[in-house]
């Protein structure tokens, strides 16, 4: 990527947020783009690739401290976004910073702003040279888990496709038998200078597009590029614990690196089903369970099934009101130390809607026998007092 591609993109409105949005913010609004925007999910879009990988090139940037800093120092010191020729307001015009007649803050000026865009595009600064290999790209996919392999942990295959070096030349770029010789242009660098008077911007050499080198007799397949698509199927490890709509980071499974440079990252988001029985609370499992009104009065004790398959007794202490939670320790998910969380289970009575002769009569004996508890005392007396 060029200085000038870097300082035109305006990474915030990529995501819709602010530039002072938080970091929670910048992820949330990620989430939901990237969701709208995915390949998989817009087959009849051709655009929504592009959108996605700018999507996802603007929270690599934006949700790194350290890179989000330089950016927005980038950005700052040119007034926001670079426009040829400075016309319009928020733009600026290389030639009146740094020309003849301009004051671009002298050496110290172009010093800082040459270091400053060091760390931003892996240059040395001014006169220096950097290296030819290059990263390879990230790579985002999604899956989607059941309730309990989300709490347990389970491997995956993933079929992803990326760039990689040309099968046929090897990322040679040239055809088989010859070799492709230094670039004349930048001397090997892949990249130009352009002097601006207190300091220089270094580019992808024009001649070989950076890599360089180039190439007399292009190879057939990738007509000389050196890059073709790889289609390969991965295992990874999904953790244990994970929760719907989180984004894994797997370090190296991502695009291969060019001429020796280290492997992208895989990102992977998870979409996690519901369960008609449990529910999660962070690392602990909930369950509701129904207990009749003998149950909740007199106590007793219940079968509860957990996510394991295998039921746990829990007694029902006497008197419990409906909505009353008791902790089951060690029943819940995995958590990412390998401990495990609890399983909160909740009682709700539950009052049958028919009752027979005789269990009639028996409440209505018990109803003579309660008569001085009433529930509602001075119910009426606090909310008019509040």
């Amino acid at each position: 990527m060029s200085t000038k591609d870097y300082l035109e993109k305006d990474y915030y409105k990529v995501l819709g947020v602010s530039k002072t949005a938080s970091k929670d913010e910048i992820k949330t609004s990620y989430r939901k783009l990237a969701r709208e925007n995915h390949p998989d999910a817009n087959t009849d879009d051709p655009g929504a690739e592009n959108r996605f990988k700018e999507i996802s090139e603007a929270y690599n940037v934006l949700s790194d401290d350290k890179r989000r800093k330089e950016y927005d120092e980038a950005r700052s010191m040119f007034g926001g976004a670079y426009r040829p020729g400075g016309a319009g307001p928020g733009g600026f015009d290389m030639s009146d910073i740094f020309g003849q007649g301009g004051g671009g803050g002298g050496a110290a000026g172009g010093e800082r702003l040459s270091d400053l865009f060091g760390g931003l595009f892996g240059n040395r600064g001014r006169g220096g040279t950097t290296t030819r290999s290059r990263r390879g790209a990230d790579v985002e996919t999604e899956t989607t888990l059941s309730f309990r392999e989300a709490a347990d942990g389970v491997t995956r295959s993933f079929q992803l496709s990326s760039e990689a070096p040309c099968p046929t030349c090897k990322g040679t770029g040239a055809r088989a038998g010859t070799a492709p010789r230094m670039c004349p242009k930048c001397s090997g660098t892949g990249h130009e200078s352009t002097n601006l008077g207190g300091f220089s911007l270094s580019d992808p050499c024009s001649e070989c597009k950076g890599r360089g080198l180039v190439v007399d007799d292009p190879c057939p397949t990738c007509t000389g590029s050196g890059r073709g698509k790889s289609t390969r199927t991965i295992q990874t490890r999904i953790p244990a614990g994970v929760s719907d709509g989180q984004r894994i980071r797997i370090k190296g499974k991502g695009a291969p690196g060019e001429n020796g440079g280290p492997n992208g990252d895989l990102y992977v988001v998870v979409h996690v089903k519901g369960h008609p029985v449990f529910g999660r609370s962070g690392d602990n499992v909930t369950i509701t369970v129904p207990v009749t009104f003998p149950e909740a009065a007199l106590g007793a004790e219940v079968r509860v099934p957990t996510l394991s398959g295998f039921p746990v007794t829990v007694k029902v202490p006497p008197g419990t009101q409906n909505g009353h939670t008791l902790r089951v320790r060690g029943k819940g998910a995995t958590r990412k130390d390998g401990t495990v969380g609890n399983m909160l289970v909740t009682f709700e009575v539950d009052v049958p809607k028919t009752l027979n002769g005789d269990a009639r009569e028996a409440l209505e004996k018990f109803r003579a026998a309660t008569s001085d508890y009433d529930p509602r005392d001075g119910l009426e007396a606090r909310a008019k007092g509040a």
